[in-house]
């Protein structure tokens, strides 16, 4: 018996001092020979334009040649902090991802200059934050999310050569779509009294009226935006709300989510008809209770070449947070799918 317990203790100390390859730690927190280590991850990327040249502000978590996800914020005009949900899902897979926030928001330079706030010089922003960051298609995935998405879908459009895939989160490829949704589906279903509060300051065109603001911040918000009391909803949320460059935001969309109303400048986008040349392995993601129709984001997937369709039952407009798992889950999925392939 002695002869035996000595053979099992001499074998479990050189079991322990074996390397094993699933013991070997992962190299995604590897940071070596990084530029951007010294400053955890962050990077300002100049933006050349025509008004002169200007910081945006990125920051990389995690380390993987082989996909590297750039997130585009909502707005125009709101800021990286609410992706931040995305640190609970993406380092557990392994997927290197950039916050970013555009010019005019949060940590970026803001020219506060109008003529800048136009989707063709947002396209080539995305551009050279791509490759500042060493991006290109055997690695780069696009994520957009809300007005992000419509940017991203911009950028396919022009550049999808440089992606191995794309991500259209929470938005629908037509905003009259969009407008005709809230108005004809959406809008019925406030009370009664409310919505005729709506409809009296729009017919003046008294969108930043604060009362406005309120009703569709109190009534609307917490049904199509994110389906909890604005007080109860994440920190990161609360901060890039708060932090929204309104200017931005009122000539882009306009006023609030509760479609796009007076004079923004996305009323009349619209992409349906171009979808059928992205190529790109793309997913579209949707909320049964989302600001615009959930139909329509699945149609985008079948309207593109390579399209698939994330569905989240319990989502809002932002879907990362009322219906997390769903969303991750898809998304996680889609991405390791993608890079999977041939």
């Amino acid at each position: 018996m002695k002869k035996l317990s000595s053979l099992l203790l001499i074998a479990t100390l050189v079991l322990s001092t074996c390397n094993f390859d699933n013991n070997k730690p992962s190299a995604y927190h590897e940071n070596a020979n990084r530029e951007d280590t010294l400053a955890g991850g962050v990077k300002l990327i100049p933006i050349t334009t025509n008004k002169g040249v200007f910081n945006v502000w990125t920051k990389r978590v995690g380390n993987n040649p082989k996909i590297k996800v750039l997130l585009l914020h909502g707005g125009p005009g709101s800021t990286h902090e609410y992706f931040e949900c995305f640190d609970s899902y993406f380092p557990k897979a392994e997927i290197e991802y950039y916050y970013y926030d555009q010019l005019g928001s949060a940590y970026s330079d803001n020219p506060n200059d109008s003529s800048l706030w136009n989707l063709p010089r947002f396209v080539e922003e995305v551009e050279t934050v791509r490759k500042a960051l060493g991006m290109d298609s055997s690695n780069f995935f696009l994520l957009g999310h809300s007005w992000g998405g419509i940017l991203a879908t911009e950028y396919a459009l022009k550049y999808q050569k440089n992606l191995k895939g794309l991500i259209i989160s929470n938005m629908v490829p037509s905003i009259p779509d969009y407008v005709k949704y809230a108005n004809e589906v959406l809008g019925p279903k406030l009370p009664k009294e409310v919505l005729a509060s709506i409809r009296a300051f729009e017919a003046k065109g008294d969108y930043t009226n604060p009362a406005y603001l309120k009703i569709i911040t109190d009534y609307y918000y917490p049904e199509h935006v994110l389906r909890m009391p604005p007080a109860n909803w994440p920190d990161p949320v609360k901060r890039a709300f708060a932090r929204m460059n309104y200017p931005l935001y009122l000539k882009m969309q306009g006023p609030s989510e509760f479609g796009v109303v007076g004079d923004a400048a996305l009323k009349n986008w619209d992409r349906k008809a171009d979808l059928n040349t992205i190529t790109v392995p793309t997913l579209s993601i949707g909320g049964e209770f989302d600001t615009m129709d959930p139909k329509a984001m699945e149609e985008l997937s079948k309207l593109v070449k390579d399209g698939q369709f994330l569905y989240c039952p319990k989502g809002s407009h932002m879907s990362m947070y009322d219906d997390q798992f769903t969303y991750f889950t898809g998304l996680v999925k889609f991405i390791k799918g993608v890079d999977a392939r041939k």
